[in-house]
């Protein structure tokens, strides 16, 4: 049975940094891309970064270049999502998933606030 579970939201200040991450189970870990999305009140879910299995190749939406990094423990079969810089606009809860299209499994989300 495929498991995602996210952990490492919370409360930040703008300008101030979270690391989530997202740790899988119940798959073969190496076959597949992972994502990051999230979704705001009133907003659709939106991918925010992934990054393949095979060569590690990364993907971040516009919004996010140069303040998110996202890396993965293949030990660990975990993957982090390191969000430096916050926003306001950057509220929202955050989902990991099985792929980059929306299309797999999802983990339960974790709430990111951030706000002064």
């Amino acid at each position: 049975q495929v498991q995602l579970v996210e952990s490492g939201g919370g409360w930040v200040q703008p300008g101030g940094s979270l690391r989530l991450s997202c740790a899988a189970s119940g798959f073969t870990w190496d076959y597949y891309t992972i994502g990051w999305f999230r979704q705001a009140p009133g907003k659709e879910r939106e991918a925010v970064s992934c990054i393949s299995s095979s060569d590690g190749s990364t993907y971040y939406a516009d919004s996010v270049k140069g303040r998110f990094i996202i890396s993965r423990d293949n030990a660990k079969n975990t993957v982090y999502l390191q969000m430096n810089s916050l926003k306001p606009e950057d509220t929202a809860v955050y989902y990991c998933a099985t792929d980059c299209e929306g299309l797999g499994s999802w983990g339960q989300g974790t709430q990111v606030t951030v706000s002064s």
